[in-house]
């Protein structure tokens, strides 16, 4: 099976190759996210992911595109639903288009590792583009392995973001810690 593995960061990435290595699946490690904000947390997760990728000796496909802007007009009328309406759909629409044009039987994503993600909405999403490019989406809940890989990827010093990727999830983090610290006072 040749698969094309979108991947978000080296982190969530390292239960997810481990696991679909143990299948004989080795995959095609495919980066591609515009929506990871500011351009200095984009060139770390993406400087990392490349020499995590170097490390263990997978095939890497980088896909350089800091898209401030055109994530900020693709969003902004509805945060609160950006990760479904836009997030999700830009990176695994060009991972299923890139894999259906470059002779990959497969797509699937990094995104099914983490808890924190819509793992359902994913699950849809990918299933609808399947159908739309005629290639298949290999779904996991990769879910279970989340810790197991936080904790690899600590004891091989990854750089371990705290916030998704979004300027406005950076934000949430923040008004959290700080909703915490008021109730702490």
């Amino acid at each position: 099976m040749k698969l094309l593995l979108h991947t978000c960061c080296a982190p969530c990435s390292v239960y997810c190759i481990d696991t679909l290595r143990k299948e004989d699946i080795e995959p095609t490690i495919y980066w591609y996210n515009p929506n990871i904000h500011p351009y200095k947390e984009y060139t770390a997760r993406r400087d990392c992911l490349k020499e995590y990728t170097k490390l263990i000796n997978a095939q890497a496909i980088f896909e350089e595109e800091y898209g401030l802007r055109k994530f900020c007009q693709n969003t902004i009328e509805d945060l609160e639903n950006r990760c479904s309406n836009y997030c999700y759909k830009v990176r695994l629409e060009k991972t299923a288009k890139y894999a259906k044009e470059n002779g990959y039987d497969s797509f699937s994503t990094t995104l099914l590792v983490s808890p924190y993600q819509k793992h359902e909405e994913l699950k849809i999403i990918g299933e609808q583009l399947a159908k739309k490019y005629e290639i298949e989406f290999i779904y996991r809940d990769f879910r279970i392995g989340f810790r197991e890989g936080q904790a690899k990827a600590r004891e091989l010093g990854l750089y371990m973001q705290k916030y998704c990727g979004c300027i406005f999830s950076e934000e949430e983090r923040y008004r959290k810690q700080i909703e915490k610290d008021r109730k702490n006072k």
